[in-house]
């Protein structure tokens, strides 16, 4: 177990970085790179644990990885080629990775178990589960407390899949909750089911797949408002049923999540200039500049382009830190900028006014209690904040010198950057405690944040 130790920002910060790649498209190239049977270059994989996980895992099930300079190469099995894994698939730390799989290998005749660290053992899967059950997925888990899951209360891994002795029955899903994680796996399931499945949520969540898909030439559609994924693989598995990207090449845009830690540093700090270079700016992502928008940031994004389907753009803070307010955040624009809360909370205490988050229940059960640990951070720090049952309100007070803090992380990447940001405007050093999960986004967080000018260290 490690930990940060922070010093004030003394000078504005200053520099130009670019961003590891995103961690939800490279889960899903890696994935969907697995169910071709050409080469797959995939460019741009960022370096982070979660991601690492995911490529292990294609390898138990058939592929063949490897490196060519700085890309990585996967010789896929196809989508009906891929063979039962030795032993047990180790997902680590990664939600996505352990969601995505229950989609992919619902369909398989083969048996698979799925498990990973003591923090994921304690993330509900039923919501995924229960979906991929009714088109005849067999899946079976253990219950929070360690009992076998029965059929009330949720299932949480190990978990094992299969095997399946009849094909999966294409279902129509209403979600009850927007789930990019969800919807990718019941996607992934409907490849490999007889009649036609619909996902449909309540609103919109990330499209990576629906795009990376669509160009592999999946039998798939998507509705003028992007809420309903239909896919019907019957005229297509007639076909011979294969998924190929032209070209061989998968390029993965840097990570929105990644630099939204950066940019709230030099917004809460100020800067001669700090530019984010190559990041996704896929709208189903871009709550976060949104939300800054609303508070009374001003980012510049420039030199728009396309990369590997996606939008990407050069984020650019420029000037000493703004005078911030403090706004409501609900419905879609909480969605959108889910993994960004705990960070736009830390922006919000250097702002002047209440900020309020709602709509925000999928943060009790991320990697930590993110409404619970987001708030214990802020106090750490003299904050005033409370939790709320969907989200939290944070009172800002930008004119008032912030005590240094020492913030447990909880195990938790997105707790711990978030705390070291904040940090950079305490009036003394700071410490936050066990951050070695970091590394499952952002290894080179220290690095990056130290390059643009900020003064921390790891300390045991």
């Amino acid at each position: 177990m490690t930990a940060f130790i922070v010093q004030p920002a003394r000078r504005p910060l200053s520099g130009q970085i670019d961003i590891p790649g995103d961690k939800s498209i490279g889960h899903r190239a890696l994935l969907f790179a697995l169910l071709t049977t050409r080469p797959v270059w995939i460019r741009g994989l960022g370096g982070g644990a979660d991601n690492g996980r995911t490529a292990r895992a294609i390898g138990q099930l058939g592929a063949r990885v490897g490196r060519d300079g700085d890309a990585i190469v996967v010789e896929g099995a196809g989508l009906g080629g891929m063979q039962a894994p030795a032993a047990a698939i180790d997902c680590g730390n990664s939600g996505t990775t352990i969601r995505l799989l229950c989609g992919l290998l619902a369909g398989q005749p083969f048996r698979a178990e799925l498990f990973g660290d003591e923090s994921l053992s304690r993330r509900p899967m039923r919501r995924v589960i229960e979906p991929l059950r009714a088109m005849g997925a067999r899946i079976t888990g253990r219950g929070p407390e360690g009992a076998d899951a029965g059929a009330a209360g949720d299932v949480v891994p190990p978990l094992v899949i299969g095997p399946l002795a009849e094909r999966l029955v294409g279902v129509d899903h209403q979600l009850a909750i927007a789930s990019a994680q969800v919807k990718t796996a019941l996607v992934l399931a409907g490849l490999q089911a007889d009649g036609v499945t619909r996902v449909t949520e309540p609103g919109p969540s990330r499209d990576h797949t629906e795009r990376l898909l669509a160009a592999m030439g999946a039998p798939l559609q998507v509705s003028a408002d992007g809420r309903t994924v239909t896919i019907d693989p019957g005229a297509w598995r007639a076909a011979g049923g294969e998924l190929e990207l032209p070209g061989g090449a998968i390029d993965v845009p840097g990570d929105p999540s990644s630099s939204a830690f950066l940019i709230a540093a030099a917004l809460v700090v100020g800067a001669d200039t700090v530019v984010c270079r190559g990041v996704c700016t896929n709208p189903t992502r871009t709550g976060f500049l949104d939300a800054l928008a609303a508070m009374g940031a001003t980012i510049a994004v420039e030199s728009p382009r396309q990369v590997g389907g996606e939008p990407v753009a050069d984020l650019v803070v420029r000037g000493a830190a703004p005078t911030l307010r403090g706004v409501e955040l609900g419905g879609d624009l909480v969605v959108r900028a889910i993994d960004e809360v705990p960070i736009l909370a830390a922006v919000a205490a250097r702002a002047h006014g209440t900020t309020v988050v709602r709509d925000a229940h999928e943060l009790r059960v991320k990697e930590s209690d993110r409404i619970a640990t987001t708030v214990a951070m802020l106090r750490a720090f003299g904050v005033e904040a409370t939790a709320q049952p969907d989200g939290l309100t944070v009172i800002g007070a930008p004119d008032r010198p912030l005590a240094p803090g020492r913030v447990d992380s909880a195990s938790d990447h997105r707790i711990a950057m978030a705390g070291t940001v904040l940090a950079l405007t305490a009036s003394g050093p700071s410490r936050i405690d066990d951050v070695g999960n970091v590394a499952t986004s952002f290894p080179s967080f220290v690095a990056v944040l130290t390059a643009l000018g900020a003064e921390l260290a790891e300390a045991p």
